[in-house]
């Protein structure tokens, strides 16, 4: 009887490892191979707390969307893409820190799966980021930071010292958005005087100086310039002063913690004049922050092409809404074309039998040539994009749709002037 038992249950060890390899046949073996599936890790940086939120969640939603959806096919190349999102606002700064874009930075470096980054939103954290990025070689894609510094060969000691670009781009620079917004002002506004203002930080700042040059080209008449404390609530005493100079526009540079506090003050004491800024003005967060009518009117850049209206990109757009609730902005779109960069860099570097890691992917995103949603995406040896698209908008308010949805309250002016 002892043979006989032994015999069964050899017999049914025999029977049920059979039914192991044919389920395993059947389609067990999907699972177990992304069970065993190595992973890469894609930094994003982003400004998740304080008055860039609202806007740096819809960037960080289509870098994810990109990743997901890759995942979604299988992988890449071998490999299931995981993210390490990471917060660079604080409470303290009330918006974007740099302080803690650089700590989130060497987080990145040190976690040797990490092979590219997306971000930043913000020039500021972008400045304090670059050096660390430029040491460990390890390549970031901004899909909206527009500081021309932070690529420019005459700062290279300060931004990358160690040689390599590592600070690429899917947007242009504000050497070209603050220009060409100063042209359509001069060409289209047919505006004569102008004030301006920025919110004291590296973008804004960067795309005043910009606008303020090239407006004075034009034969604008600047009549001053301030510098807006984004920590302070009031800042009628300027707006005062402004009125009293009677200018056609003002231009503000800058981003939304001033900005909205800025527009709301602006409308209740220059309610006609022409006003405008960068993208820092193209924001859910100063829609909501500033609110309507006050918002209403207030024109604005993008530093790249409009396409979230695009009905070849309306599939994507769709993709977006499905999955996260809300409708993308253009610098969703930007974001998801990092994340295909990024995607595209890992599949060619283990096309070529190149260990893929962090240095290789660099190497790979500095000769992309990348099919996107905004079309072929190459960068030049700096690291800046190579199409330098500026598109203009201006806010007009349509109460069929949320008043902080980007998509429906900016509209569309077209492309702006380039010389």
């Amino acid at each position: 009887m002892r043979g006989r038992n032994v015999h069964a249950k050899v017999l049914g060890i025999v029977l049920s490892l059979s039914l192991i390899a044919a389920l395993v046949t059947l389609g067990g073996l999907s699972r177990m191979q992304a069970a065993q599936m190595k992973t890469l890790v894609i930094g994003i940086t982003l400004p998740l707390t304080g008055a860039d939120a609202e806007d740096a969640e819809l960037i960080k939603d289509g870098a994810v969307l990109a990743i997901e959806e890759a995942n979604a096919k299988g992988g890449v190349a071998g490999y299931k893409l995981e993210t390490l999102i990471l917060d660079s606002g604080t409470a303290t700064a009330g918006q974007y820190d740099p302080a803690q874009a650089a700590t989130n930075t060497r987080k990145l470096v040190a976690n040797v799966g990490v092979v590219a980054n997306i971000g930043p939103q913000m020039s500021g954290e972008g400045k304090a980021m670059s050096p660390i990025l430029s040491e460990a070689d390890l390549a970031t894609i901004t899909p909206s930071s527009t500081n021309p510094a932070i690529t420019d060969p005459k700062f290279a000691s300060q931004y990358i010292p160690a040689g390599k670009a590592v600070y690429f781009r899917t947007v242009t620079t504000d050497a070209y958005q603050g220009p060409n917004m100063a042209n359509y002002f001069a060409e289209k506004l047919h505006v004569k005087s102008i004030y301006i203002l920025d919110d004291s930080g590296a973008y804004g700042v960067g795309i005043a100086d910009s606008f303020q040059k090239r407006a004075a080209e034009k034969g604008i008449k600047v009549l001053g310039r301030d510098q807006l404390n984004p920590k302070e609530a009031d800042y009628t005493t300027i707006l005062t002063k402004i009125k009293g100079l009677n200018p056609d526009a003002i231009y503000y540079g800058g981003v939304e913690q001033a900005g909205s506090k800025f527009a709301k003050q602006a409308y209740d004491v220059l309610p006609k004049v022409i006003k405008g800024g960068g993208d820092g003005v193209y924001s859910a967060n100063l829609l909501s922050g500033a609110g309507f009518p006050a918002a209403d009117g207030w024109y604005a850049t993008i530093a790249s092409p409009h396409l979230t209206e695009n009905p070849a990109v309306e599939p994507w757009v769709k993709r977006f809404a499905k999955r996260w609730g809300k409708n993308p902005g253009d610098y969703s779109i930007t974001a998801y074309d990092a994340g295909l960069v990024i995607i595209d860099a890992i599949k060619r570097v283990k096309a070529s039998g190149k260990p893929v890691d962090r240095h290789t992917v660099r190497d790979a995103i500095q000769a992309s040539k990348v099919k996107t949603l905004q079309g072929v995406v190459s960068f030049d040896k700096y690291g800046d994009l190579k199409s330098r698209i500026i598109s203009v908008f201006q806010i007009v308010h349509n109460t069929k749709y949320p008043d902080n949805d980007i998509l429906h309250q900016y509209k569309y002016i077209g492309v702006a002037p380039e010389n």
